[in-house]
């Protein structure tokens, strides 16, 4: 009986909420052959990978469990994962949730992790972010980091021309009639890489048509030549037409356009948190965050809120230590390590502060948000995502050419989604 206990005790690891190392006990016979937990990760920053693998050693010291992480090139794993979730599976590993990873619960690719969101109680801290990891009401993985899109501007150039950061979209065209008699462009866009427009598409279908609309664009059952997507389309071309946007926005990235910000060239631009790389560090602290206007009050606020995420997948061995692996890994203090790492906006909302107060600031923000979208790249199958980032940039250039591009992207949607 001795041996037993010994093996036990080893193995006593977080088993209920808010559990800590020594709590619960994991029930192994204690002639089990010695356990070991592997993980494929996608992780760029060398931070995050050495947090990632500290955590990793803490577990297995207090669970008894070898912990292997094999970190992959984050675009070659975009194509090994395709491969290694149906022969060679890992217990654990990284990927994007939205429709990346339905396309993986679709095929039966994905453990379901509803059990562990019940013992863990994530549906009370994660709120509206539970959704990207949601399939016909069953959860699949963890979301991790995210990046809360909305619009971004100075603090000191506001003050000093005594603006107030839009809340309605009458406020942002009363900024942009104030920013271009000030010299400034009202909104900086670049659109070069195509995808800021899909972007500001996003944000105008969610704020007109609601989350669920949205997604179902998104996923193929909604034509995109319905009647819902006209108010949508009419008021961006109200926006353009009104030069709201930088003009020949085609020719620049997403970093000249954040670099005119940063230079007092524009007013506001709408992105994600990472705006923040085209101003210099000792700048940083005029940038400020507030949601993209409201434009109909009756529509929830729903945004886009891109999510990584973390999953079991279904050939993997060890699913009771993969569970108690993330439920540990996912302990707001550990979680919060790894983002801190790349500035990513933590989806738990019972996170220690972050020391960017942009961070603080979208969690805060994120508490007041119904539900979520990806962003529209993530959100619909690939070769659509494609033809949609094309479709859009070339409208806000021409947007009399609406109608040709809406058929355009209605036709490819009835050919990839086979209707």
């Amino acid at each position: 009986m001795a041996g037993v206990a010994l093996a036990t005790t080893r193995r006593r690891f977080m088993i209920g909420t808010g559990a800590v190392l020594a709590g619960g006990l994991l029930a192994r016979p204690a002639i089990a052959q010695a356990r070991e937990l592997t993980i494929i990760s996608n992780i760029g920053n060398a931070d995050q990978r050495t947090v990632l693998q500290r955590l990793a050693d803490e577990y297995a010291k207090a669970s008894g469990v070898a912990v292997t992480i094999n970190n992959m090139d984050h675009e070659a794993h975009k194509t090994a994962i395709r491969s290694y979730l149906v022969v060679g599976a890992p217990d654990i590993c990284f990927w994007f949730s939205g429709n990346r990873m339905k396309a993986f619960v679709k095929r039966g690719l994905f453990d379901d992790i509803s059990d562990l969101y019940e013992r863990e109680g994530y549906k009370d801290v994660l709120g509206a972010t539970t959704g990207a990891l949601t399939v016909d009401d069953r959860q699949y993985g963890l979301p991790l980091g995210g990046l809360l899109w909305g619009m971004f501007y100075r603090k000191d150039v506001f003050e000093e021309k005594g603006w107030t950061a839009p809340a309605t979209i009458e406020d942002l065209l009363k900024l942009g009639e104030q920013a271009r008699s000030a010299g400034m462009v009202p909104v900086s866009m670049g659109t070069k890489e195509m995808w800021p427009a899909a972007g500001w598409f996003d944000h105008m279908n969610l704020r007109i048509g609601g989350l669920e609309k949205h997604l179902a664009l998104m996923d193929g059952k909604l034509p995109y030549t319905d009647a819902s997507l006209k108010p949508v389309f009419d008021k961006w071309e109200e926006l353009i037409r009104a030069d709201l946007f930088t003009p020949n926005h085609t020719s620049s990235g997403w970093e000249q356009a954040a670099a005119a910000l940063a230079q007092k060239k524009a007013a506001m631009m709408d992105l994600a948190g990472f705006i923040k790389y085209g101003f210099p560090p000792d700048e940083v602290d005029q940038l400020a965050y507030v949601p993209f206007p409201v434009i109909d009050p009756s529509i929830a606020r729903y945004e886009d809120f891109s999510l990584n995420s973390i999953h079991i997948p279904k050939n993997g061995k060890n699913k009771q230590d993969a569970r108690d692996f993330l439920a540990y890994f996912y302990k707001p203090e550990n979680l919060a390590a790894f983002l801190e790492a790349e500035s990513a906006v933590p989806p738990r909302n019972d996170c220690p502060p972050s020391k960017d107060p942009l961070i603080n600031a979208a969690v805060e923000s994120m508490k007041t948000v119904v539900g979520t979208a990806q962003y529209y790249d993530r959100d619909t199958d690939p070769d659509m995502a494609q033809e949609g980032l094309k479709g859009f940039q070339e409208f806000m250039v021409k947007p009399e050419r609406r109608d040709q591009i809406l058929e355009r992207l209605e036709g490819t949607r009835k050919r990839i989604f086979k209707e």
